[in-house]
């Protein structure tokens, strides 16, 4: 019962800690890897409400699906920082 309890805190402290990093971060790189930490937390909670099903799901699409999203949509819209000039 008191194992139960201190990994429920655990996990709701790492939830929480990732979901403010999300927000807090300037590179949208992090804010994603944070991101599937998070989901994947809420995975665990779910795990601990004996959801199996919905953890598994929530894995699935949230963190492999939504998450590589993200990646390409990051990988597609960062410039890159270069010090050359373009000569007409």
């Amino acid at each position: 019962m008191i194992y139960e309890l201190i990994a429920f805190a655990l996990f709701a402290a790492i939830t929480l800690a990732s979901a403010l990093g999300v927000v807090l971060m300037r590179d949208p790189w992090h804010s994603a890897l944070l991101l599937g930490v998070a989901l994947l937390s809420i995975a665990v909670h779910f795990v601990f409400l004996a959801a199996e099903f919905v953890a598994m799901m929530q894995i699935l699409v949230y963190v492999g699906g939504v998450l590589i999203l993200i990646t390409f949509a990051v990988m597609l819209t960062q410039r890159e920082d270069t010090d050359e000039v373009v000569q007409a």
